[in-house]
């Protein structure tokens, strides 16, 4: 039976009400960031950035002055071993419309609390030189971490992830949380050190990763034994099918345990899920995560001091229904959360305030 004194409570209350009514508090002052009268911007208009962040191509003319955080493409793919078409994964994830504003576990909206820019892609000198791409990323990188601000990066192949390690991790070694199928320590290749298979290997001998910090989850498929410099430099690393009986909660954990509160690095390729739920990947591998169980490890990082973060690998030709673009921008808002509470923590610290 209809209650009809709560109905007419809801109706006196709701009844006369736009969409852009909002009344609990924490949900209104997101509404406020988002609505002018009863209209929001529509998320299909206008040239592309990632959740609609303000464009400025020319913030690193301005020393990426007056900003927290500066989402970055890397549309390189020159360093993978199996199906190319990375390249493209910048403009796939920011095309993606329902991401945001409101990270509803994390309690948190990112773009309005902290100050961040789509800056465009690293400016490369050449298309056809793997060597001198990741000379260009070290450089950009290296001066975004310089003015003090967070890089948040969308790939290109996780041979990106070493270069901006060595400018995330030039003053003082990181930690990492990487999320993935394979664990990308394995030795130079056919002449170059610069492939996606080997990134974190070299991080770990240029002195910018500490490997005692770093826990890999979602680790699979046939090319375990490239892998053994994970477990000889003390990397942790948890398989998909440890994972898969641990669960998640033991996973983050063990997570919070390896990367303890040192400065961490996320790195998230999204072939670490399963390919039923992000087929648009060049190396994919099946019994992996899926989106859910990935984004409950994520959020479990909450708190940590997270310093930088990449999701790389989206390959759109291989992604029919732009679902794997989709994952990677949650995926990356995600992580943008994280660095959202790590700088509050960071900026009560300065202040000299403890809650």
């Amino acid at each position: 039976m209809v209650d009809d004194e709560k109905l007419k409570a809801l109706r006196e209350k709701f009844g006369s009400a736009h969409g852009s009514d909002i009344f609990d508090p924490e949900f209104a002052k997101v509404a406020a960031s988002q609505f002018q009268g009863d209209k929001r911007k529509w998320p299909f208009a206008d040239p592309a950035t990632f959740m609609g962040a303000p464009f400025r191509p020319e913030a690193a003319e301005q020393n990426f002055a007056d900003l927290d955080v500066a989402v970055v493409g890397v549309p390189m793919d020159l360093g993978v071993t199996n199906r190319a078409g990375a390249r493209l994964g910048p403009r796939a994830v920011r095309s993606i419309e329902r991401i945001g504003p409101f990270e509803h576990v994390l309690r948190r909206t990112p773009l309005s609390t902290l100050r961040v820019a789509d800056v465009g892609d690293v400016p490369f000198r050449s298309r056809y030189s793997l060597e001198s791409c990741h000379e260009d990323i070290e450089a950009y990188y290296t001066r975004i971490v310089d003015a003090g601000v967070i890089p948040l990066s969308v790939g290109g192949d996780h041979s990106i992830s070493m270069s901006i390690l060595k400018a995330v991790g030039r003053k003082r070694p990181v930690g990492m949380v990487h999320i993935d199928a394979h664990a990308d320590t394995s030795g130079p290749y056919e002449g170059s050190k610069f492939h996606h298979g080997g990134p974190f290997r070299q991080a770990v001998l240029d002195g910018v990763l500490d490997p005692d910090r770093v826990i890999q989850i979602g680790i699979r498929g046939g090319a375990e034994y490239l892998w053994e410099f994970s477990t000889a430099s003390g990397m942790t690393m948890i398989h998909a099918e440890e994972f898969a009986a641990m669960g998640a909660e033991a996973a983050i954990a063990r997570a919070r345990e390896v990367v303890g509160d040192g400065p961490t690095y996320v790195s998230f390729d999204v072939d670490s899920l399963d390919p039923a739920f992000a087929p648009g990947t060049g190396t994919p591998e099946v019994g992996g995560l899926t989106p859910r169980e990935a984004l409950q490890v994520l959020r479990g990082l909450k708190g940590l001091d997270i310093v930088g973060g990449d999701v790389v690998e989206v390959a759109p030709q291989y992604d029919a229904t732009s679902n794997t673009a989709h994952a990677g921008a949650q995926v990356l808002f995600t992580i943008l959360s994280l660095i959202d509470i790590a700088h509050e923590a960071r900026s009560r610290t300065e202040r000299g305030v403890w809650v």
